[in-house]
């Protein structure tokens, strides 16, 4: 099973995107903004962060690296509506971005892809 955070604060797009990255080998926590990302006790335990870039608060680049400062090898999926490309390494080595204009089977190759590495280094 592979467990997602998955931020973004509008309801309709948060709904929206949950229902196209359902799957059974996926457990999947929406949340509405990064600090109630950040105020989960069981954060840890996520394999995948899923953020929007422009949130409230909290942007979900800083999010995604405060996800990753304490384990660089996280992995990262930011979405915006915007081409965003540059700088991700800067956040870390496994921070990918994508469209949130993407097609569903855009959304879906970009989480195999992960999910891929991360079962790779499972084995």
């Amino acid at each position: 099973m592979i467990s997602y955070l998955y931020v973004e604060d509008d309801a309709d797009i948060r709904e929206g995107v949950a229902m196209c990255i359902e799957a059974g080998h996926r457990e999947i926590v929406a949340l509405p903004n990064a600090e109630a990302a950040l105020a989960r006790d069981d954060r840890a335990r996520f394999d995948v962060l899923v953020t929007d870039i422009s949130l409230p608060g909290i942007s979900g680049v800083d999010l995604a690296r405060q996800w990753v400062a304490d384990d660089p090898s996280r992995h990262v999926l930011l979405l915006s509506g915007y081409e965003f490309r540059h700088g991700l390494e800067a956040i870390g080595p496994n921070v990918r971005a994508l469209l949130k204009s993407a097609e569903p089977e855009e959304l879906e190759a970009a989480l195999l892809g992960i999910e891929d590495v991360l079962s790779a280094r499972a084995s």
